[in-house]
């Protein structure tokens, strides 16, 4: 996938300074144990849209096999860790994910909230899908840089299903526009954090 080709299909307005790839290599316990830990939490992520909005039929169908890919993804990344002789670390806070959360506007109906919370699954999807995009490129470890070009694939598709679902249940001009709101604050996002390499985000 072309730089140019990412950049239009995920929409992102700031790409990752690639010094973090080499900062992460240095760190591959600590970024391994991020990335479990990640795909922990799109599991429970998933399950919890399944339990609040068990009506939604067209979700519910969508995401109940992303819950077994996610999972399986996590038990990959432990594999992984095993293989290099390295130990899951403890999860930390993710500052990132936080403020996206704090970005979510929460005083509309039931429908602009899941619709909110699948932006925000959209773009975190995204960014991953950039991030193991970025290491599948600037890494070392050409093993390391297949493992992470496979997921980058796995996160496109479902940046790509949570916009879809969100134009599902909301007009997708208003998708359009909330999601270029989304990309401008992630933008802006990404220029406070602190690139450290033991984060995916």
């Amino acid at each position: 996938m072309s730089e140019e080709k990412q950049k239009l299909m995920l929409g992102l307005k700031l790409p990752t300074d690639p010094r973090w790839a080499n900062l992460a290599e240095k760190s591959l316990e600590e970024i391994l144990t991020d990335h479990a830990y990640c795909e922990q939490k799109a599991t429970t992520t998933c399950i919890s849209l399944i339990q609040q909005y068990p009506e939604r039929t067209e979700m519910v169908e969508a995401l109940a096999p992303i819950v077994t890919e996610e999972w399986g993804h996590f038990r990959l990344v432990l594999k992984e860790l095993d293989k290099r002789g390295l130990k899951l670390g403890k999860q930390r806070k993710d500052e990132y994910v936080n403020a996206l959360h704090k970005f979510r506007k929460k005083d509309g109906g039931r429908d602009e909230t899941l619709v909110e919370k699948l932006l925000v699954c959209a773009l975190i999807e995204a960014r991953s899908c950039e991030r193991f995009r970025t290491l599948s490129l600037n890494i070392d470890d050409e093993d390391l840089r297949k493992f992470y070009h496979t997921f980058m694939v796995a996160e496109a598709a479902h940046y790509v299903m949570f916009l879809d679902l969100a134009k599902t249940y909301l007009d997708p001009e208003k998708v359009k526009i909330r999601w270029e709101e989304y990309l401008e604050f992630e933008a802006d996002l990404m220029k406070k954090l602190e690139i450290r390499g033991d984060r995916v985000h």
